[in-house]
């Protein structure tokens, strides 16, 4: 996170970063990536890899793989310089639409709402669980959302990567196991990606967030999130398997956002508005 002109090169989310913020010395720079994004073609359209296939256009007559999952977790993502999450430069046009579903249920699990049997609702799903750990900061909590939200064989808890940052960022605050009443966090889905799908219960899900904090002064950062989500017992579940390939992340709504092939978050609700 960053003021608005940051004065150094983003770096993940660390305790002595953190606590630089604290004093007003330097700027927060980029969460520890845990995500990816995907290079957007000409269209302005993302590679999809479905059902494990290549990407279209490539890879014509190559035989399936038999790790198809792995593969689409694997690929590798564009980068950007990690300054970028903390650089506003809007771009002049706006990134293609992904339109998001309106949960199925307000109050699911720990509190995070569920959403539908689709791709864009694994993104959505796991948006959702990342705005709701990261906004609350507190360890016991996180711990809650890990039981209720990642299937037995997923990541572990201490290596989490919301877990990670979580801890990370109160270590630096020196707040103890949860934010304190002063501190404020919020976090805005601004941005989408169906990075691929194996079937029509896998998705490798992808979400830009607008992550704002206030520590005593105002900072703000783009962070981009990626994970594997299966569709186990009736929704969206953060699946087991290799962490996805890290991918870059940008400040919502730039020229750099929409190099990495962003989509924009446009959620049912906003279009009712529209």
């Amino acid at each position: 996170m960053s003021r608005q002109n940051p004065s150094e090169p983003a770096q993940p989310w660390s305790r002595a970063r953190l606590q630089a913020v604290l004093i007003g010395l330097v700027a927060i720079a980029v969460v520890l990536v845990g995500g990816a994004a995907i290079l957007m073609a000409s269209s302005l359209q993302p590679t999809l890899i479905v059902d494990g296939g290549a990407p279209p256009g490539g890879g014509l007559g190559a035989p399936p793989s038999a790790h198809p999952r792995d593969d689409i977790a694997a690929a590798p993502m564009p980068s950007l310089d990690p300054a970028d999450a903390t650089r506003p430069d809007p771009a002049l046009t706006p990134a293609p639409p992904i339109r998001l579903p309106n949960a199925l249920e307000g109050r699911g699990p720990a509190g995070v709402p569920v959403y539908g049997h689709t791709a864009e609702g694994a993104v959505a799903q796991l948006a959702a669980i990342d705005v709701a750990v990261l906004e609350t900061m507190d360890i016991a909590y996180t711990g809650e959302a890990h039981r209720a939200w990642v299937i037995p064989g997923g990541p572990r808890l201490e290596e989490w990567d919301l877990t990670v940052n979580v801890a990370a960022f109160l270590r630096g605050a020196r707040q103890g196991s949860v934010k304190d009443a002063a501190t404020t966090v919020t976090v805005t889905p601004a941005g989408g990606l169906v990075k691929g799908t194996d079937g029509p219960n896998w998705v490798l899900a992808c979400v830009l967030l607008d992550v704002r904090a206030t520590i005593r002064a105002d900072y703000r950062m783009g962070w981009g999130h990626c994970a594997r989500m299966q569709w186990s017992d009736g929704r969206w579940q953060i699946a087991p398997g290799t962490p996805p390939a890290p991918a870059p992340s940008a400040w919502p709504g730039s020229k750099a956002a929409l190099a990495a092939g962003w989509l924009t978050w446009v959620s049912a609700e906003q279009e009712v508005l529209r």
